[in-house]
C-alpha cells in the first residue's frame, strides 16, 4: 500500500466552516451588542436592533449550513479518492492537502511513474467533454475545472523546483462521483478520469523516477508538508 501523508478533506471542512458560518457569528455579536444597549437604557433601539440581528442570524445559519454541506461533500469526495490512492503499490506516496503557493491541492501522488497533482470533484449529474471543455449536464460549470487543475499542477511544480527537484508534474482531474461519461480521457493537457479508474491508471511498470531520486523527492515533499 502507498504511504499516505496528511488527512484528506481536512482543509475543505475547515474552509467550509469558516466561510459558511462567519456571518452567523457576526449576527450573534450584534445581538449581544443590542442586548447591552437595552440594559443600558436605550430599550426601543436596542430591541429593534436585537430583532434584526436574530432574523439575520437565522437567515445566515440556514444559508451557512448549505454552504458548509457543499464543502463537506467535497471533503467526502477527497476521502474516497485518497482511499483509492492508498491502494497503490508501496513505492508510491500520497500527499493530501499539499500546500503549494498558498493553495491546498487535494492530492499529490509521487512514485516511480512520476508526480501527479490531483484535483477532486464530487459533482452530481452527467459529466462530459465537448469541444475540449468539461460540461456538467450539458452546461459549462461556473468555474473551469481544467484551468484549476492545470494551475495547481504548475504550483506544485514550482514548489518542487524551488526545493531542488525539476521534474514534470502531471495534472489530473478526478471525479469522485464516477459520473464522467468517457471514464478516462486527456483534455487540454490534463488527464480526466473517474475515481474508479485511478488504480488502473497507475497500474504501470513505467519508471520515470529512479528509486534514489524518488527517495530524495519524497524527503523534499515531506519537508513541505
Amino acid at each position: 500500500m502507498a504511504k499516505v501523508h496528511g488527512v484528506a478533506g481536512e482543509w475543505a471542512r475547515v474552509k467550509g466552516m469558516v466561510t459558511g458560518l462567519w456571518p452567523l457569528f457576526l449576527g450573534v455579536f450584534v445581538a449581544g451588542f443590542a442586548l447591552a444597549a437595552t440594559v443600558l437604557g436605550d430599550v426601543a433601539w436596542g430591541l429593534s436592533l436585537f430583532a434584526v440581528a436574530i432574523a439575520y442570524s437565522c437567515w445566515s445559519l440556514s444559508k451557512g449550513l448549505r454552504h458548509v454541506e457543499r464543502f463537506f461533500k467535497g471533503a467526502r469526495g477527497e476521502e474516497r479518492v485518497s482511499g483509492i490512492l492508498q491502494s497503490l503499490p508501496d513505492a508510491y506516496h500520497v500527499f493530501n492537502d499539499f500546500v503549494a503557493g498558498g493553495k491546498h491541492v487535494d492530492h499529490v501522488v509521487a512514485g516511480p511513474a512520476g508526480v501527479f497533482s490531483i484535483e477532486t470533484k464530487y459533482w452530481r449529474g452527467s459529466v462530459t467533454v465537448e469541444d475540449g471543455h468539461i460540461l456538467l449536464d450539458g452546461q459549462l460549470p461556473d468555474r473551469d475545472p481544467l484551468a484549476q487543475t492545470r494551475k495547481e499542477a504548475q504550483l506544485v511544480k514550482s514548489v518542487l523546483a524551488a526545493a531542488g527537484w525539476n521534474g514534470a508534474v502531471t495534472p489530473v482531474l478526478a471525479f469522485a462521483s464516477d459520473t464522467f461519461r468517457q471514464h478516462i480521457a486527456e483534455v487540454q493537457g490534463a488527464v480526466v478520469m473517474n475515481s474508479c479508474e485511478l488504480a488502473r491508471g497507475f497500474a504501470t511498470e513505467r519508471v520515470v523516477i529512479p528509486p534514489a531520486e524518488l527517495e530524495r523527492l519524497i524527503a523534499l515533499m515531506e519537508s513541505n508538508s
